[in-house]
């Protein structure tokens, strides 16, 4: 083997993002930096779509870029003081398990309430980091700026479930509800849903590939048992290993790795218990049928929690299931 080789092949299994755990006061403080003038943007562009038909949620989203600015600058002139003019161009792409920003303020018809959900979102992750980041900070005055724009940016998640900005008592209720639903949604529904999508669609193909090609029902229920089990450990591992919550704010890693595999494998065992029976016409019609069930309920929680359009979940999932469904059918009977 050639002398070049063994560093190239090491260098396809280096992680290409760094662990937040591993950067130092500098790395921290040019990241937060670039992100509140990344959120400054953000929260102009809104400004700008809304400012026709929502002035005064427009003026909100104005008022929140301003301070994002005034953050930026904060953290600026201690940066200055600390480690001199250079900024490390570190972004959030770069760091493992750090909140994305979704680009939803290019949509220029996105409702009012998607807009300030999205808003509440990004300060609720903007306030997890700047907490995680004093906690980790050994200097006073770092220690210090970062909790206050960690309490600043909670005030700015009030002010953003608020179309005034101007919360009531009741609103303040409302606002622990919304949070508490979202994170929720972060941590079980979106996990889950996609263990669902993941064990129904993918192990049709196998599962009737088997049963037609032997027409044996206990040969395909453990094909089916084994394809099920085996996605759902794999894909719970995945869930939990690929990030750890802190900094994307969707909760614990355990919690959401045991709702992707347990949907996973229920997903798969659904289509693959009917083959318990051992008439394979009675198993293959029943499991027939709870395919198509398995299928509406994915379209359910895509629309009640997801918030996609019903024509559009229908579309992308039973659509696609009936085609993974015929691939298997085909494959087995040929």
């Amino acid at each position: 083997m050639r002398w070049w080789i063994v560093p190239a092949l090491f260098s396809l299994f280096r992680p290409t993002r760094r662990r937040f755990d591993d950067l130092n006061a500098q790395e921290v403080l040019s990241l937060a930096i670039l992100a509140e003038e990344e959120d400054g943007r953000i929260y102009a562009a809104y400004a700008a779509n809304l400012s026709q038909e929502y002035p005064a949620s427009a003026a909100m989203f104005d008022t929140m870029a301003a301070e994002e600015n005034e953050h930026r600058s904060a953290l600026l002139d201690l940066y200055v003081r600390k480690f001199g003019p250079t900024i490390i161009p570190i972004r959030r792409e770069h760091v493992e398990g750090f909140y994305a920003r979704k680009p939803l303020w290019l949509v220029r018809s996105l409702p009012l309430e998607r807009a300030r959900a999205d808003a509440a979102e990004m300060e609720r992750q903007a306030e997890a980091f700047y907490r995680l980041a004093a906690s980790r900070s050994t200097d006073a005055e770092t220690r210090k700026l970062l909790g206050d724009l960690a309490a600043a940016e909670a005030k700015h998640e009030r002010k953003a479930l608020s179309l005034e900005g101007e919360l009531t008592t009741g609103g303040e209720g409302k606002a622990e509800q919304d949070q508490a639903k979202r994170q929720f949604v972060l941590t079980w529904v979106q996990p889950g849903l996609a263990g669902l999508m993941d064990g129904s669609v993918s192990t049709l193909a196998p599962i009737f590939a088997t049963a037609f090609a032997t027409q044996n029902p206990w040969t395909t229920f453990l094909i089916g048992l084994s394809a099920s089990v085996g996605a759902g450990i794999s894909m719970g591992f995945t869930e939990a290993a690929h990030d750890d919550g802190k900094l994307s704010g969707r909760g614990s890693p355990w919690k959401r790795g045991l709702a992707s595999g347990v949907m996973t494998a229920i997903g798969g065992l659904g289509h693959a218990l009917p083959y318990l029976i051992p008439h394979f016409w009675t198993a293959t019609a029943i499991a027939l049928c709870v395919v198509f069930v398995e299928l509406w309920v994915i379209v359910w929680i895509q629309n009640r929690y997801m918030e996609t359009p019903i024509g559009r979940a229908m579309f992308q999932i039973i659509l696609g299931g009936l085609l993974v469904l015929a691939t298997g059918i085909l494959i087995g009977g040929a």
